[in-house]
């Protein structure tokens, strides 16, 4: 384990409240260990064992991803699915470290990524956000987990193997699907509820699993206390899903009218994750991306922001989603740019942080500067409310990224 971080003093600072969109000037925060002691107005600096004066620069909680996978580390994800898991771990390292680096202090991994990996990064052995993880994510027979292409009749089932999904059919293998899951610790559980643009064998209108099925890893989710997040891009899915109670709804680019009053009576999150597509439709090709996958981007491309500005004037609750891969990963930042088109800075700025801490079932722990939170901090020169794109472009504008109390980027230059 690492050693207790010291007890750090920030003056000076402009803290930024997310909740209520407001800077609050030339306050004084308190670090000990993990955690926020004190945020005041105070103009006396308490006893510390480091003393940062930010001089009026922005003071934010950390970053959060709802929708990452930090195992997917090439574009051929086919293929990956041979691949040593310690090789995927390896690789997996750089991405881990880049996440942390751009502000991203808390992640949620929704598929592929393992209770192993997140506990070597909460014990300290890998750097990197925190990992709120799922396990793999439950797949039907030739749905959009399932990675054997029309020509493959064979597949390592090994559990170890670095595929994202499980393939499970009928009510008994999901409830067994979902406890083996459960067993190993998931944070929730994910379901493909249709077909994906990165699957072999499905299309992209596809509705996928029974009722039945749906309602059975609800059921046992519940059973567990935790929740079923569902993969899904037309209205057709993610009505299904929200009525047999998925809680959230990733990506959903070709949502209709009908279902954003359906997110507000089931009190469900929408996670929309338009970096991926974006990167897809500039980098695909050259990256290696499939044939098969690049086809199925136009229509979830054109539609990623129609969906966004459907759902934010419905008053969803929306949280910041990016499902990058491969190389892509260091375009997480992005998604603030692309979001920018159609939301305000304050709902985009809280999607990252206060909403996405809801979603964790975290609030008050993490995306918020408040007594008693973790000490997840950045230092921001510039005025996201004013410009959330300055959180897109952090080699510039982040000047100090702290987790759980421990500074990891300290570029503050000749401040003390």
């Amino acid at each position: 384990m690492p050693a207790a971080a010291p007890r750090v003093v920030l003056v000076h600072a402009a803290v930024l409240d997310p909740e209520r969109a407001m800077l609050l000037p030339d306050r004084t925060v308190v670090v000990e260990g993990e955690r926020i002691v004190d945020v005041s107005a105070s103009s006396t600096t308490p006893a510390a064992d480091r003393v940062l004066d930010l001089g009026g620069a922005v003071l934010m909680p950390g970053l959060i991803d709802c929708h990452v996978h930090v195992t997917v580390v090439t574009t051929d994800v086919w293929g990956m699915a041979e691949w040593s898991p310690a090789y995927v771990t390896a690789r997996a390292v750089g991405v881990l470290r880049g996440m942390l680096e751009r502000g991203f202090t808390t992640v949620r991994d929704v598929g592929g990524c393992d209770f192993g990996l997140a506990r070597a990064v909460a014990e300290g052995h890998l750097e990197g956000p925190r990992i709120i993880h799922g396990g793999k994510m439950l797949s039907q027979t030739g749905g959009a987990g399932e990675w054997r292409g029309p020509g493959r009749t064979a597949v390592d089932t090994h559990y170890a193997c670095p595929t994202l999904a499980v393939v499970c059919d009928g009510v008994t293998e999901v409830r067994r699907a979902a406890r083996e899951e459960i067993r190993r610790g998931a944070h929730h559980l994910k379901l493909y509820l249709s077909g994906a643009v990165d699957a072999p064998s499905d299309r992209i209108d596809a509705t996928q699993f029974a009722e039945e099925e749906i309602r059975a890893a609800v059921e046992e989710a519940e059973a567990a206390g935790i929740y079923v997040a569902g993969h899904a891009y037309t209205s057709r899915a993610i009505n299904r899903g929200l009525r047999l109670g998925v809680r959230t709804i990733e990506h959903g680019n070709l949502m209709d009218a009908s279902s954003p009053p359906l997110f507000r009576e089931h009190e469900a999150f929408y996670v929309p994750t338009l970096a991926t597509y974006d990167a897809l439709h500039r980098r695909g090709r050259e990256l290696g991306m499939p044939a098969a996958a690049l086809a199925k981007l136009p229509p979830v491309l054109e539609g990623g922001l129609a969906a966004l500005e459907r759902a934010h004037r419905a008053g969803v609750a929306i949280a910041y989603g990016t499902d990058l891969l491969a190389e892509m990963h260091g375009e997480q930042s992005r998604e603030f740019t692309l979001r920018a088109e159609v939301q305000p800075a304050a709902d985009i700025l809280r999607s990252a942080t206060t909403i996405a801490a809801r979603l964790l079932r975290l609030e008050g722990e993490i995306g918020v500067v408040a007594a008693g939170a973790r000490a997840d901090l950045l230092v921001i020169d510039g005025d996201p409310l004013r410009d959330v794109r300055v959180l897109s472009n952090p080699d510039r504008h982040l000047l100090l990224v702290m987790q759980g109390g421990r500074i990891v980027t300290d570029r503050l230059g000749g401040r003390p």
